[in-house]
C-alpha cells in the first residue's frame, strides 16, 4: 500500500486524505504538541434536533467514537458559546450538521458552519462538514455543494451510511474501549415527559413562621463584667441568647434577664422592632442587616434545637446542621405512624430495619427570611446497629447505607415520612411552638406550605394512598426472621 508523508513526518495511507493525516497527528505548535483531533462535533438546533441527537450520539459512542453535542457536553459554569466554539476549532475532526430549514436558520448553527468552513480549508479536508438530511431543506451558501447523508427516510439507514463514511475516512475510534454516556438516555426520558395544561398542588419543605415577637433587645452590662462568665450564662440559660461585642441579644423581657443573669452583673438594654432590625440593623451597636439576620437566624435555630431535645429526639451532627431523629420512645420499630386530617388519615414508617441495620427518620431545619420568614426542613436518615441500637460511627458507612437503602424510596414515601414526623412533633396540632423566653415564642405552621403549579405531568404509575408503604421492596423492609422482636401482626 502506498504511503504519503505530511510536513510533520507522519504518514497516511492512500485512502486517507491529507487533511485526515494532519488532523489525527499531534501537530507541533511552538515546540509543543497540540491537542489531538478526534471528536465528532454535532451541530444542532435546540430543542428541534434534540430527539435526533439523543438517538444518534450514543450509537456513535457505541461504535467507539468520541462525540460532542451541547445538549449534554456542557458543565455547570461553562461559558457555553466559548466551550462550543473551542471544541469545534481545536478538537473536532468532523462536524455532523443537522439539516432542516429551521435548524439552518439558527444564528448559532450558521456561526458553527462558518467556523467549520475555515477549518476545512486549514485542514485541507473538503469533507470536514458532513450534512445529515433530516428533512428536505433549502441549500445554504457554502454547503450547497456538499453531499448529504439521508436520515429523512430512515434513521437506521442513515446511521449505517454515516458509520461507513467515517470508517472510509479512517476517523479515529476506540473499538476496544467503548464508553457510552448514560445521560443521553436519562435526558431523553426527561424530554419524553409530557406537560399537561392542568394545575397541580405541590407540597414544599417549608414551614411558614406565623408568629414572632414584636421586639428584640440588646443587653449591655452597665459596669465591668467577666465576659467568660456572661458567655457561660448565655449558653447555660434555657433560651437563646446571642453574644455580640460587649453584650448579647435576647427576646427576654428586662425582668427575666435581671432574674437569670443576677450573678453576671447589671444590664441596660436597647429595644428595636424585630421587623426593623431585620431590614435595617441598628447603629449602636453597629450591626448591618445581613448580620442582624444571622443573629436572629441563630436564635431561632437554637430554639428549634431546644424544642427537639425536649421532645426526646436523638440529635446527630451532620456536616452543616443538626439532625433530629425518632427513637423507640416515639414509635416502635416497624410500626406505622398515622398522619393527616380526620377522614383522610394515612400512615408512614419512621423507623424500621434494612440490611441488618435500624434506619431512623429525622429532619434538620434552618430558618430563612426570603421571600418570607420560614423554616426549611430537610429529611435525614440515620442508621444504627440492630442488636444494640447504637448509631453507626463510621460516616462513610452511613453514606453507603443511605445510598443503598433509601434509593428506592419514592417521593410519596419521603412526603409521608415528613408529614408523620411533623404530626409527631406537633402532637397533631396545627402549630409548633418554639419558646424564645418566658414571655415570647416563635410559632411555626405544622404543615408545609403548599403551592399550585400551572402545569402538571401524567403519572401512569400512581399508587393508592398507602400503596408506597405497602411495598416492602421500596421500604427496604427485612424478612421476619431478621427482626425476631417484632410480631408478624405488627407489619
Amino acid at each position: 500500500m502506498q504511503r504519503s508523508y505530511d510536513s510533520t513526518g507522519q504518514f497516511a495511507t492512500a485512502h486517507q486524505d491529507r487533511g485526515r493525516a494532519i488532523a489525527v497527528s499531534s501537530k507541533m505548535v511552538g515546540g509543543e504538541a497540540a491537542i489531538k483531533r478526534e471528536i465528532i462535533f454535532i451541530s444542532k438546533a435546540t430543542p428541534g434536533d434534540d430527539d435526533f441527537v439523543l438517538w444518534l450520539a450514543p450509537r456513535l459512542e457505541a461504535a467507539g467514537y468520541r462525540v460532542f453535542a451541547d445538549i449534554l457536553s456542557l458543565e455547570p459554569g461553562d461559558r457555553w458559546r466559548k466551550r462550543v466554539t473551542g471544541t469545534l476549532q481545536d478538537q473536532s475532526i468532523k462536524m455532523l450538521l443537522c439539516c432542516r430549514d429551521s435548524t439552518l436558520a439558527k444564528d448559532g448553527v450558521q456561526e458553527e458552519i462558518a467556523i467549520a468552513e475555515d477549518l476545512a480549508k486549514e485542514l485541507n479536508d473538503d469533507k470536514f462538514i458532513i450534512p445529515l438530511r433530516l428533512e428536505k431543506f433549502k441549500k445554504l451558501f457554502g454547503i450547497g455543494g456538499l453531499q448529504y447523508l439521508n436520515f429523512a427516510v430512515s434513521w437506521a439507514q442513515g446511521l449505517r451510511d454515516l458509520l461507513e463514511s467515517l470508517d472510509r475516512q479512517s476517523i479515529p475510534r476506540s473499538a476496544d474501549r467503548i464508553i457510552i454516556n448514560p445521560n443521553w438516555e436519562a435526558y431523553r426520558k426527561r424530554l419524553a415527559t409530557k406537560i399537561e395544561e392542568s394545575p397541580e398542588v405541590l407540597t414544599t419543605n417549608w414551614l411558614r413562621i406565623t408568629t414572632v415577637p414584636d421586639t428584640i433587645r440588646y443587653y449591655q452590662p452597665t459596669g465591668a463584667v467577666d465576659h467568660s462568665i456572661m458567655q457561660t450564662a448565655c449558653k447555660g440559660w434555657g433560651y437563646p441568647a446571642e453574644m455580640y461585642l460587649r453584650g448579647f441579644f435576647s427576646f427576654a423581657a428586662p425582668e427575666e434577664i435581671e432574674r437569670n443573669f443576677a450573678n453576671v452583673g447589671r444590664f441596660s438594654f436597647l429595644e428595636r422592632e424585630l421587623a426593623v432590625f431585620l431590614e435595617k440593623g441598628i447603629d449602636a451597636p453597629d450591626i448591618r442587616p445581613q448580620e442582624a439576620k444571622n443573629v436572629v437566624s441563630s436564635m431561632f435555630r437554637k430554639s428549634w434545637e431546644r424544642f427537639c431535645y425536649k421532645k426526646g429526639l436523638y440529635g446527630y451532627p451532620f456536616s452543616s446542621q443538626m439532625g433530629f431523629h425518632v427513637t423507640d420512645n416515639h414509635v416502635p420499630i416497624g410500626r406505622k405512624v398515622q398522619w393527616g386530617l380526620q377522614g383522610q388519615r394515612r400512615s408512614s414508617m419512621l423507623q424500621n430495619v434494612a440490611r441488618g441495620r435500624i434506619w431512623r427518620y429525622g429532619v434538620s431545619a434552618s430558618p430563612q427570611f426570603w421571600p418570607y420568614a420560614h423554616f426549611k426542613v430537610k429529611s435525614r436518615v440515620l442508621f444504627a446497629e440492630f442488636s444494640s441500637g447504637t448509631v453507626l460511627a463510621n460516616v462513610d458507612q452511613q453514606h453507603r447505607l443511605r445510598r443503598t437503602v433509601c434509593k428506592g424510596w419514592r417521593n410519596k414515601q419521603w412526603h409521608g415520612r415528613l408529614m408523620a414526623f411533623l404530626d409527631l412533633l406537633s402532637n397533631n396540632n396545627s402549630y409548633i411552638e418554639l419558646s424564645l423566653s418566658d414571655s415570647s415564642s416563635l410559632r411555626l405552621a405544622a404543615s408545609p406550605i403548599r403551592v399550585t403549579s400551572p402545569v402538571t405531568t401524567p403519572r401512569p404509575d400512581e399508587m393508592p394512598e398507602d400503596g408506597e408503604e405497602e411495598d416492602n421492596s421500596t421500604l427496604g423492609s427485612p424478612d421476619i426472621e431478621e427482626r425476631p422482636d417484632i410480631e408478624e401482626g405488627d407489619e
